[in-house]
């Protein structure tokens, strides 16, 4: 008898399990699931990005056009970026940051006042390359690791690359990149040539030469980006 009760309760317990696993299935399931998850504050920070190039734009009296012919950006996806639609590129933010004669630093995390920053882990916030309209996310995501420190020449972020659905095009802006592999592969494409990176190895070149930094394979990769933009 206690024999066949331990079988039943052992049944019970792996079809429990069986549940478990496939709750979140259904569209109500996910729509419970969404709800109660922890809400990471990513979606807000592209709004704040477009919102402070436009109002920077404004105050320079300057219209779409004028921005478009300074950086070469079409006025459509300009507008996206000030409406928070799409979340620009670092490449981009920096070709505006110089069209407006602004830090690039100022786009991404306000105001600059602290002789010097610390970020702690839990406290970093991350930006990801997305454009809303199409629901495409363009494989990666980035963290400034120096938020508001006062006249500061460098950009250092903390980027991870991910397999994307689709592919961008390659940029070029004023200034200089360093970046240093973390975890995984990562694919740079600089002018003609094509490298593959493994975790320790770094790259440092010109920002003016064409480049494409990409994850490479089917894993995530990790790396500490350095932008240096010239004034």
């Amino acid at each position: 008898m206690q024999e066949n009760d331990k079988k039943n309760a052992d049944a019970r317990y792996q079809e429990f399990l069986s549940d478990l696993g496939e709750f979140g299935a259904r569209e109500e399931e996910k729509a419970f699931m969404d709800s109660i998850a922890p809400q990471v504050e990513k979606e807000d920070i592209p709004l704040k990005v477009g919102q402070r190039i436009r109002s920077v734009r404004e105050k320079r009296g300057l219209s779409l056009e004028n921005i478009s012919e300074r950086t070469g950006i079409d006025t459509l996806l300009l507008s996206q970026i000030e409406a928070g639609q799409i979340a620009p590129p670092l490449g981009t933010v920096i070709k505006l940051a110089k069209a407006l004669d602004m830090k690039m630093g100022y786009f991404i995390s306000g105001e600059e006042e602290k002789p010097y920053t610390i970020v702690r882990k839990g406290e970093r916030r991350v930006v990801s390359r997305y454009d809303a309209k199409k629901a495409k996310r363009y494989g990666y995501e980035y963290e400034s690791l120096a938020p508001q420190k006062k006249d500061r020449h460098m950009e250092p972020f903390l980027v991870t690359l991910e397999p994307a659905d689709t592919e961008e095009e390659r940029s070029s802006h004023a200034g200089q990149e360093f970046i240093f592999v973390l975890a995984g592969r990562m694919e740079v494409r600089l002018g003609k040539e094509v490298h593959i990176l493994e975790p320790g190895d770094a790259i440092y070149y010109d920002s003016t030469v064409p480049h494409l930094v990409k994850c490479f394979g089917p894993e995530k990769t990790e790396i500490l980006a350095v932008l240096y933009a010239e004034e």
